[in-house]
Formats: C-alpha cells, sequence, structure tokens
C-alpha cells in the first residue's frame, strides 16, 4: 500500500526542535526486523552472540572510523536489539578543529544499520532483506547520574533477558 498521511499517521518520535548534531551522549535501542532473535542468546546471563551479532558489534566499533567526531561508549548486542551509548563532539577527536560535517545521529544510525544489513544479506547471499526495524529509540543524555545508570542498565541487560520489555516471551508492548 502507498504511503497516504491521512491513513498513516506516522508521528516522529525525536524530540521536536532538538539539534541531533549538537554534541552531547545518546542512547540509542535498535530492535530487529519483527523482534526476532537474529543476534544470538542469551545463556546464564551472559550473550552469545552468532556471526551476526558479531557484525553488529564490529560495525558499532567502525562508526568513529566513518564519523570524525564520534566515540562510542558502551554497548550491548542482544538477541533482538542493540543498545549503545554514541557521544557527539565539538571537534575532531585527536585535535582541536571543528568536523568538516556535523552529521546528525540518524545519519549515524542509518550508516550502522545499513553496514550491518548489507554485511548480514551478504552472508546469507539474500540481498534486500530487513534486519533492522524502521525507526529507532533514542534518550539524550543530560547528567552524569544519566549516563551512569544507562552504563548501568547496558552492562544489566542480559542478565535481565528474561524480564526484558523486548523478550519475545514478554507480553508487553514496547
Amino acid at each position: 500500500m502507498k504511503y497516504d498521511p491521512r491513513i498513516h499517521n506516522r508521528q516522529s518520535i525525536r524530540l521536536r526542535g532538538y539539534d541531533y548534531s549538537q554534541a552531547g551522549a545518546y542512547f540509542l535501542t535498535i530492535c530487529a526486523q519483527d523482534r526476532k532473535c537474529v543476534f544470538g542468546t542469551i545463556e546464564n546471563g551472559i550473550m552469545i552472540p552468532n556471526e551476526f551479532g558479531d557484525i553488529v558489534y564490529e560495525y558499532w566499533q567502525k562508526i568513529p572510523e566513518h564519523f570524525q567526531n564520534i566515540e562510542i561508549d558502551l554497548a550491548v548486542v542482544m538477541p533482538n536489539h542493540f543498545h549503545g551509548i554514541l557521544v557527539i563532539c565539538d571537534q575532531v577527536l585527536g585535535g582541536d578543529t571543528p568536523p568538516l560535517r556535523k552529521p546528525i545521529l540518524g545519519q549515524m544510525v542509518g550508516y550502522f544499520k545499513y553496514q550491518t544489513t548489507k554485511s548480514i544479506n551478504n552472508i546469507q547471499n539474500q540481498m534486500g532483506v530487513k534486519i533492522w526495524q524502521r525507526n529507532y529509540y533514542d534518550h539524550i543524555i543530560r547528567t552524569e547520574e544519566s549516563l551512569a545508570n544507562l552504563r548501568e542498565y547496558i552492562l544489566q541487560n542480559p542478565l535481565r533477558w528474561e524480564i526484558d520489555q523486548l523478550h519475545p516471551n514478554n507480553p508487553s508492548k514496547w
């Protein structure tokens, strides 16, 4: 069905009026298509990534190579989603000059999703298969306390998998 704004009332979940290219820390959650567990399993509270989960983590590590003013913080690949903290800096890393282009958060997420999808589809020899859901969740980290809490959440996420709201057996909607 073709997009019709009268029927399909898509509303952005981004913070209206916020400049997502400005320096700051951002917590991201990106879900697998249909929340299928395609990135590995949790065993005894430990995430055991499969080949696809390894690819997701590998491309997360490569984000600063592609975007010159980005630092990555903690991240966890879960069976059907990904959490990570990304930091946009005012200067190019390793220097004191501003970046030539200021990418916005959505461009970085798009790059990450595109590269992981392309690599996973190459392995499966199936081009065009969706790996990720259309959107992503972000939280602008405004305080050191919030940063510490989100880091702890990431570290504890595999231990809490059975009660995670994204767990396939959890009846609640996210």
